[in-house]
């Protein structure tokens, strides 16, 4: 029989390699169809090693979620980076491997995060994701995120447009 520990912590160097992995991998599944190929391309090679640890410097936090010795997802967050969200908190990326996805993961993470806001007077939470992303929208109205703005991002030379999800 096997035991699988899942947990979640924050991410160390030791991490710059699997918090690759799953964003290559998240963003491939998430952004197919939404974002142009080759610009999808260009977004997640920009994402390399050096990236990652200017990220895990940067001091905003990104908590990883790992079973065992695999990180299977991850979570980037912190005070809000924008006004136009309407929020103290955001939640900047929440991505899983494919395989780990409909499983409550995702929900879990979510929900780390979102209580180490709580922790740290952050408690009107936000998240964007581009309104394409009929996935994402999904998850986080049934998080209870309620719609917020609509604001066209310039994502790798186009316009795309990204809605806010408002938790209080």
């Amino acid at each position: 029989m096997s035991t699988r520990t899942t947990s979640i912590r924050r991410a160390r160097e030791a991490d710059i390699g699997g918090l690759s992995r799953v964003f290559d991998a998240a963003w491939r599944e998430a952004y197919r169809g939404i974002i142009p190929g080759v610009s999808l391309e260009k977004l997640i090679s920009a994402r390399g090693r050096p990236w990652w640890r200017a990220a895990l410097s940067r001091g905003r936090p990104i908590a990883v979620l790992d079973t065992g010795e695999t990180i299977v997802g991850y979570a980037a967050y912190g005070r809000a980076r924008s006004r136009a969200l309407g929020a103290d908190g955001e939640v900047d990326e929440l991505y899983l491997l494919p395989e780990y996805q409909g499983v409550g993961l995702g929900r879990r993470l979510f929900k780390a995060v979102r209580n180490d806001l709580a922790d740290h007077g952050l408690g009107r939470l936000g998240v964007w994701t581009l309104e394409d992303n009929i996935r994402a929208a999904a998850f986080y109205e049934s998080l209870g995120g309620t719609q917020g703005p609509l604001v066209p991002d310039r994502i790798a030379g186009i316009t795309l447009a990204k809605v806010g999800y408002i938790f209080t």
